[in-house]
C-alpha cells in the first residue's frame, strides 16, 4: 500500500497546486511505480505484472473510445454544433438562472453526444463560461452546470468510458444497461436542473453585464445526426468501434456536403515542415494525456491485485455477504475505496470488477445491477473532490474567462456546485439502502 499512499499524496498536492491536466500526474505515477519496484521481493515478477496490467484489453477499448470520442467532439465544435445551441439560448434571451439551466442542458446534450466528460468540458467551457460571466451569471453555479452536464453523459452515454467498462467488466449487455440507467439519471438531472436555476437566480453575479455574444447561427444543428446515429447503433447492439467510426464518417460527410468542414481541416500538408494537420490528429492528441495516464495507472493497479489484497477482500466479503443487500454494500464500499485510491473512475471499476463479479454472482445480483452500482459511485467522487481530473480540468478551463474580465473559480467551488454528483450521491444511498432498482432485468446466461 505504501506506493499507493505516495501516489495519492502526490496527486492531491499537485491537484491543489493547480495541475494543468492529467499529464501532471505522470511523474507521480512513475515515482510510485519505482518505489514499488524497490519494495518488491521479485522485481522481474513486479515488472511483468505492470506490463500485463497495461495490456488489459478493456484499456485498449477505452483508449479507442477516447480517441474517437475526442475526434468527434472536435468535429462537432468546428462545424458549429455547440455554437448553434448557444445561439438558440441567446435568441431566447436567457439570463441568470435561465442561462445556467440552458448551460446545463447544452452540456448534457454534448456529453451524451461525445460520451466524454473531458470533451464536454473542453468544448463547452471556453464558450459558455465567458458568455455567462459577461452577462452576470453566478460563476461557481455556471462552472457547476458545465461539469454537471458532463457528469450526466459520463454516467449514461453508450460511448462513455464509464458505461463501457462497467458493462463489459460485468458482462452486461450495453443496450439494456443504458436503458436501465434512465430511472436513475432522469430524476437526478431534473433535480440538478432546478438547483442550477435556483442557485444562479439567488446569487446574481456582480461581474460585467455588458452584452457580449459568441455569434453563431443554426447552420451546425444538422450535426445532431451524429450522436443520434451513434446512440441508435449502440442500442441496436452494434460494436463500439462500428458505432463511433460510423458516427465519425457521417459527421465528415455532413460537414463537407454542408460546407461546415473546410477541406484543410480534414487534411492539410505542410511540406516545408514535414507535418500534416487535421482535426483527427487534434482529436488523437487530445486523448493522449488521459490515455497514457490510464495505461500507467492500470499497470500500477495490477501490482496491488497481484499482491493478493483484492483476493483477500473478495474472500472476506464472500464470508460476510449472506444477502443481496450485503453484497451490494460490499460492492459499493470497495468501488468507493478504489475510486478514492486510484483517482480514476474507469481504472477503479476495472480494479474491483472481479470482486463485484464474484460477490454479486454468488448472491444473485444481476450483471446490469452490478454495472449500475459501479457507475453510480464512479460518477460521484471524481466530479466532486478537488484532486480529481474532471474538477481540475473545469477549474483550469475557467481561466478562459479572464480575457473578458471574468474571474476563474476554485476546485472546491467546482465540486461544491456540481449538483448532479451530489444528487447521484443521494441516489446511491437510495439504491443501496432502500433497494431502488434492485429488480434489474437479468441476462439470459445468468
Amino acid at each position: 500500500m505504501l506506493p499507493f499512499l505516495v501516489f495519492i499524496t502526490g496527486v492531491i498536492m499537485i491537484a491543489l497546486s493547480g495541475a494543468p491536466d492529467e499529464k501532471g500526474f505522470w511523474p507521480v505515477l512513475i515515482v510510485a511505480m519505482a518505489l514499488g519496484l524497490l519494495l518488491a521481493k521479485d522485481r522481474k515478477a513486479y515488472s511483468e505484472t505492470i506490463i500485463d496490467g497495461m495490456s488489459n484489453r478493456i484499456v485498449m477499448v477505452m483508449i479507442i473510445a477516447w480517441i474517437l470520442a475526442s475526434t468527434i467532439g472536435i468535429l462537432m465544435q468546428i462545424t458549429g454544433f455547440v455554437d448553434s445551441l448557444i445561439w438558440i439560448s441567446e435568441k431566447l434571451d436567457l439570463h441568470g438562472g435561465a442561462f445556467a439551466m440552458a448551460t446545463f442542458i447544452i452540456c448534457c446534450i454534448v456529453s451524451l453526444s461525445t460520451g466524454s466528460s473531458f470533451a464536454t468540458i473542453l468544448i463547452c467551457a471556453p464558450l459558455l463560461y465567458p458568455t455567462g460571466g459577461q452577462i452576470g451569471v453566478h460563476l461557481p453555479t455556471l462552472a457547476g452546470a458545465i461539469i454537471g452536464g458532463a457528469t450526466v453523459g459520463d454516467f449514461i452515454a453508450p460511448i462513455s468510458d464509464t458505461t463501457i467498462v462497467s458493462a463489459l467488466s460485468q458482462k452486461a449487455e450495453m443496450g439494456p444497461t443504458v436503458r436501465s440507467r434512465i430511472k436513475y439519471i432522469l430524476p437526478v438531472a431534473l433535480l440538478a436542473l432546478i438547483a442550477y436555476g435556483l442557485s444562479a437566480g439567488a446569487a446574481i453575479g456582480t461581474y460585467n453585464k455588458s452584452p457580449w455574444t459568441v455569434g453563431g447561427n443554426l447552420d451546425g444543428l444538422p450535426m445532431l445526426l451524429i450522436p443520434v446515429l451513434i446512440i441508435f447503433l449502440f442500442l441496436k447492439g452494434k460494436h463500439l468501434f462500428v458505432g463511433l467510426i460510423s458516427g465519425l464518417m457521417l459527421g465528415i460527410a455532413l460537414g463537407l456536403s454542408l460546407g461546415l468542414l473546410p477541406m484543410d481541416q480534414l487534411i492539410a500538408l505542410d511540406l516545408e515542415n514535414f507535418t500534416a494537420k487535421s482535426f483527427i490528429i487534434d482529436g488523437i492528441n487530445r486523448a493522449v494525456g488521459i490515455s497514457f495516464f490510464t495505461i500507467l495507472l492500470m499497470g500500477f493497479v495490477a501490482t496491488l491485485k497481484a499482491s493478493g489484497l483484492i483476493d483477500k477482500l473478495v474472500d472476506y466479503a464472500a464470508i460476510r455477504s449472506s444477502t443481496k443487500r450485503q453484497a451490494e454494500y460490499w460492492i459499493s464500499g470497495t468501488i468507493s475505496a478504489a475510486v478514492l485510491l486510484t483517482t480514476h473512475s474507469a481504472v477503479a471499476i476495472l480494479m474491483v470488477s472481479e470482486f463485484a463479479n464474484k460477490t454479486g454472482k454468488k448472491m444473485g445480483v444481476s450483471s446490469i445491477r452490478r454495472a449500475n452500482l459501479l457507475s453510480l459511485i464512479a460518477c460521484t467522487f471524481p466530479f466532486l473532490l478537488p484532486y480529481f481530473i474532471p474538477v481540475i480540468l473545469m477549474t483550469n478551463m475557467s481561466h478562459s474567462g479572464e480575457a473578458f474580465g471574468v474571474p476563474s473559480v476554485s476546485p472546491l467551488e467546482v465540486g461544491l456546485y456540481n449538483f448532479v454528483s451530489w444528487a447521484l450521491l443521494v441516489m446511491v444511498i437510495v439504491v443501496v439502502i432502500f433497494g431502488y432498482g434492485r429488480k434489474e432485468k437479468r441476462a439470459k446466461n445468468e
